[in-house]
This record gives structure tokens, C-alpha cells and sequence, in this order.
């Protein structure tokens, strides 16, 4: 049997790797770490945690479309966000209701020409015959093309006039997750 009076410690010294300055927590390291989680996480999961922030955001419990458009849209969001929150907070354009407020950024691709061109947009996008991702972008580049614009000029006021923002997923993928009428909505509203 050994008792406590019977054991002598010995102390164990480990000063040379210790060092001397006071410990610092690497907050850019979690960040990484908890962005490496939220990308590895299902999207059910995530749309349990987003969703109570998106509705403390937009003020309102979210609808059954608006679930299913960040639910969609998480995929392409993942990448982008480090935090629950942060990713909350970059789905919101997806339940914003009109009119959606603009960065300053997006605010200003929004110039007069900006929201002519994409008032003639409208139309083309109103006779797309099949809402998908390549059938916008083919659509998208023949009306840049007919008016003799890089496609640059007509996405990035679009994503704008979308989202609000100048970053956002792919946006072709946006439009779809949006749908027809919303984006065109969106459009009209600008």
C-alpha cells in the first residue's frame, strides 16, 4: 500500500522550454480554424445556427423561401466567412427585403449609366427561356457583347444591385438561388 507520506515529489523542471515572454493567443489562428469547421459543416446544421441571426437582423422570423434561398446559398458562401456570424451576416442579402441597403462601394457602380444599363437588362432577363446558370451567362455576355461592354461593367452593377455589396458568390449562381422574379424585382427597384 502507498500512502502520500510515502511518495516524495520530485519537482520536474522544464524552464528551457518555457520561455520568458507572457503567452499570447493567436485570434487570426481560431479564426482560421473555426472557418476550416464552418466549410467541413452540413448545411442543415449551419442553417440552424445562421437563421436566429438572420432574423434578429432582418427583425422578422424568416419564410419558408427565405430559408430555402441561404439554405442553397451556404454552399457558396462557406468559403468566404470565418464566423457564424460573419457568414450570418453575408447571407442577409438573400432576405433583405427591398430596398436593400448598399455599401458605399456598391453604391457607387450605381451611377446613372449603371442603372440605365441595367434597367435594359430587365428585358433580356424577363425573355430568358431557362433560369439556370449557363443560360444567364450566355445571356448576360450577348447583352454585353451588343453593347460593346466588357462583361465587367455589366456584372458588377448587377451583383450591386442584387446584393448590395461588391462581393458576393458567383453571380450567375446568386440569380438562380434569388429566382427570376426577385432579381428582376431587385432590378426594378434600383
Amino acid at each position: 500500500m502507498v500512502t502520500v507520506s510515502s511518495v516524495t515529489a520530485s519537482p520536474v523542471v522544464l524552464t528551457a522550454a518555457v520561455g520568458k515572454s507572457a503567452a499570447r493567443f493567436d485570434f487570426a489562428k481560431l479564426e482560421s480554424l473555426n472557418g476550416h469547421y464552418i466549410r467541413d459543416t452540413p448545411d442543415d446544421t449551419l442553417l440552424g445556427l445562421v437563421q436566429p441571426i438572420l432574423e434578429n437582423l432582418v427583425g422578422a422570423p424568416l419564410d419558408e423561401t427565405a430559408r430555402g434561398r441561404v439554405s442553397a446559398g451556404l454552399e457558396g458562401l462557406k468559403p468566404r466567412a470565418n464566423t457564424v456570424i460573419a457568414l450570418a451576416e453575408s447571407a442577409l442579402f438573400y432576405v433583405a427585403k427591398l430596398p436593400l441597403a448598399m455599401t458605399e462601394k456598391a453604391a457607387k457602380l450605381l451611377d446613372p449609366d449603371a442603372k440605365a444599363m441595367l434597367s435594359a437588362l430587365v428585358e433580356t432577363l424577363r425573355e430568358t427561356a431557362e433560369w439556370s446558370e449557363g443560360e444567364l451567362e450566355s445571356g448576360l455576355r450577348a447583352f454585353a457583347d451588343g453593347r460593346d461592354l466588357k462583361f465587367g461593367k455589366v456584372a458588377q452593377p448587377l451583383r450591386a444591385a442584387l446584393t448590395g455589396s461588391t462581393a458576393s458568390p458567383g453571380i450567375f449562381e446568386v440569380m438562380v438561388i434569388l429566382g427570376r422574379e426577385e432579381v428582376l424585382s431587385r432590378l426594378r427597384a434600383i
